[in-house]
């Protein structure tokens, strides 16, 4: 199984002024190094607007950039892209980019988008966001592979244009993300590309059945330029691996049920949610949703705890059909819980 580092973001909401963004980078550039010494696979880095979670990460693209270029083997992937938001020639251009300047480290996992405030980016593009997305997946692996596509131009003709700088690699290694949806783990098999998802939100039962149903639609589907003979599965966790599990639990409980809370209220504030967006939550409310999650990342899903605690969890996930774990580190700890917590991670590699 591999073993990855993933962004997401927990910042308090007055992280910024003067000199509070920059620190956050010169952590995850630290981390980055770090990451990188230690053998992990790949950095992941997400897509976040307007929101306190992930204030830091409104580009990808622009941050594996600056990540290429303090790193030497470590892989750098978009976890996600919101593809919808963005015009697929301009996504492999600026991928491009960073696929030769990294010399060929990239990849990309795919979102349809979840939050409606996202789309003040692209307000018309919410309605249909899902379609978008496959639809511009499709495209965007052919004209990595140097396939020309015909678009409109600034008169109104129709031209062909292939993306420039042309890409290190020969072909672009993509996940779709998934926020659990049976149908879109069906989807990705069906479109040959790796898949993104999390171990929270459902039961073991319930993460093996999506597996198998990935699994078989992959098989089952034609190929892909550039798409591997069998998909891969990562799954992303929040990670913290302390000397024992009380010590991992003590440290991690605040950070990690303090970026819960803003999650809760963020998912709330959805207006293109299942309700329509909800009504702010009270403290109360609030207060029992982040101590119900937090006990239930203990129990199942999460890697928090001791070095022995959490290879066991790891042997669940690989018995799952798990090939990657993207290890969720930012969620409130401090860079030097962060690094020494990476540094035990390592060691549980041997053996799994």
């Amino acid at each position: 199984m591999d073993l990855s580092v993933m962004f997401f973001g927990a910042d308090p909401a007055d992280a910024g002024g003067t000199g509070g963004h920059a620190a956050k980078y010169d952590d995850i550039l630290a981390i980055a190094r770090a990451a990188d010494r230690l053998g992990f696979t790949a950095l992941w880095t997400p897509e976040r607007h307007f929101q306190q979670v992930g204030q830091v990460f409104p580009n990808p693209a622009l941050l594996s950039a600056a990540l290429a270029t303090v790193t030497e083997r470590i892989h750098l992937r978009a976890g996600s892209l919101v593809l919808p938001l963005h015009h697929p020639l301009r996504v492999a251009e600026d991928w491009a980019v960073v696929d030769n300047l990294s010399r060929g480290r990239v990849g990309l996992s795919v979102a349809t988008g979840w939050h409606s405030r996202d789309f003040v980016l692209a307000p018309e593009a919410y309605e249909d966001r899902r379609e978008r997305a496959f639809r511009d997946l499709e495209l965007l692996r052919r004209v990595w592979a140097g396939e020309p596509a015909e678009f409109t131009d600034g008169t109104g003709g129709r031209v062909q244009v292939t993306p420039q700088p042309r890409p290190y690699s020969a072909s672009l290694p993509l996940w779709t993300t998934t926020s659990g949806s049976p149908s879109t783990w069906e989807a990705a098999g069906r479109m040959r590309t790796n898949i993104l998802g999390a171990t929270i939100g459902q039961t073991r039962e319930e993460l093996a059945g999506k597996i198998a149903s990935y699994r078989d639609a992959y098989d089952a589907a034609p190929g892909r330029p550039g798409a591997p003979p069998r998909g891969t599965v990562t799954l992303m966790a929040h990670t913290y691996v302390a000397a024992s599990d009380e010590e991992a639990r003590e440290r991690a409980a605040g950070p990690l049920k303090a970026y819960l809370r803003s999650y809760v209220a963020q998912t709330a504030a959805n207006k293109g949610g299942p309700d329509g967006g909800a009504a702010a939550l009270s403290e109360a409310q609030l207060t029992a949703l982040t101590d119900f999650a937090f006990r239930r990342y203990l129990a199942w899903g999460g890697l928090i705890g001791s070095p022995e605690t959490c290879r066991k969890s790891l042997a669940d996930l690989a018995e799952l059909g798990c090939d990657e774990v993207a290890c969720f580190v930012d969620f409130g700890l401090g860079r030097d819980e962060v690094l020494a917590g990476l540094e035990r991670l390592a060691d549980l590699r041997e053996g799994l």
